[in-house]
């Protein structure tokens, strides 16, 4: 019977530790992002290329983002440098040039100290639309603007 006690008393102990183990790998800083792609659509040439990905830590302690790192030099990114404290809100800005066409499919990892997904990689996709070409001046008479000719 002293055995049976001991035993369970054993279990119960290792069973407290457990959990008191878990509830600390349960706490510190997390990051939630509302989105992970941004679609431009059809961006026109040299338009307006930027856009925000807002994230809230829902953790308990505070949260860093490190230098978040674009697929390209084309892609530029801007974030907080201050700790995000828990349940306070903040966003990754990214601009993209958008001065030559064709298809947009970037990411941007950014790496922080969440205790889960402390590297998360956001996507822009889109296309930025052929540049205009330059209309000529309308031509007189379908002649164009040049001088006159003498046929005496």
């Amino acid at each position: 019977m002293k055995k049976v006690i001991y035993l369970i008393g054993i279990v119960l102990l290792m069973a407290g530790a457990a959990k008191a183990q878990d509830a600390k790998t349960q706490s510190g800083p997390e990051i939630k992002f509302e989105k992970v792609v941004h679609d431009y659509g059809d961006v026109p040439y040299n338009g307006n290329g930027e856009c925000e990905f807002r994230f809230t830590n829902t953790g308990d302690e505070p949260l860093l983002v490190q230098k978040p790192k674009s697929s390209c030099g084309c892609t530029i990114p801007s974030w907080p440098n201050e700790p995000i404290l828990p349940g306070e809100s903040d966003v990754i800005k990214v601009t993209y040039r958008t001065n030559r066409a064709g298809n947009i499919n970037k990411t941007v990892t950014v790496t922080s100290n969440a205790r889960k997904n402390s590297t998360v990689v956001l996507r822009i996709k889109g296309r930025v639309l052929d540049q205009p070409t330059e209309v000529l001046p309308e031509k007189k008479n379908g002649f164009g603007n040049g001088s006159p000719v003498n046929n005496n």
